[in-house]
């Protein structure tokens, strides 16, 4: 059920049921991306009432390669290699699509990617998440609270551009204008001590609540797995 209040939305549901949290690694720079990012842009309208959920972060090693992406973060990097650590997968490479923080697809494999979704939307979630946000200018205020383990976990805010085009002039993609779909533009995390808190967020200069939307999810620190996951 979704409840909207002047200046806040708190977003509910009964989140004993499964989720599928898609976090999509990604490049301008890679020829093999585009495929990727479209087939998440294709599931993530396809699922959009349901509890999946999308992520694309862009990451920075292909800008040496002739072009360089707009959306890069090397942070996004490093939580790429930090998956590599958990799921014990090297090299990383681009397109991966990691699910619930468990499990890897090559982004482009649609089939397999199908099957991954249905695999996590069975298992039901580990912890309930619930998010209230209200927007202050550049600033995002933000309510939290867990219902159920969340020991050695973090919480992850992530700001989502809901859409995108790119012209991009060099490099493997050259010549082509890119579509892109859910991507993260900032990636806040929250270390988890208590089951309620708060915390503000900067916002990127663009934001406004019609082309972006507030994702966060609580991860475990140790193994990687995503225990629970909330649309703001």
């Amino acid at each position: 059920m979704l409840f909207l209040l002047i200046g806040n939305s708190i977003f509910s549901q009964n989140n004993s049921k499964g989720f599928a949290l898609l976090e999509l690694y990604t490049s301008e720079g890679c020829s093999s991306c585009p495929p990727a990012d479209e087939l998440l842009g294709k599931i993530q309208n396809e699922y959009k009432d349901k509890n999946v959920y999308v992520l694309a972060y862009h990451v920075d090693y292909w800008d040496k390669q002739g072009w360089k992406d707009i959306f890069s973060n090397a942070d996004f990097t490093k939580r790429q290699y930090d998956y590599a650590q958990f799921l014990g997968k090297e090299p990383i490479y681009t397109p991966q699509v990691i699910i619930n923080g468990k499990t890897d697809y090559i982004g482009s494999q649609e089939t397999s990617l199908r099957n991954g979704i249905k695999l996590a939307l069975s298992k039901p979630a580990a912890v309930d998440l619930s998010l209230e946000t209200k927007q202050q200018n550049d600033k995002l205020s933000l309510n939290y609270s867990i219902n159920g383990t969340f020991k050695n976990s973090h919480l992850l805010i992530a700001v989502v551009q809901k859409s995108a085009k790119s012209n991009v002039k060099r490099g493997e993609n050259a010549h082509r204008v890119l579509s892109h779909y859910q991507i993260v533009q900032r990636l806040q995390t929250i270390d988890l001590k208590v089951a309620k808190g708060n915390s503000t967020i900067t916002l990127p200069k663009n934001f406004n609540t019609q082309d972006f939307e507030i994702i966060g999810f609580v991860q475990d620190i140790k193994s990687g797995a995503i225990l629970g996951v909330k649309r703001a």
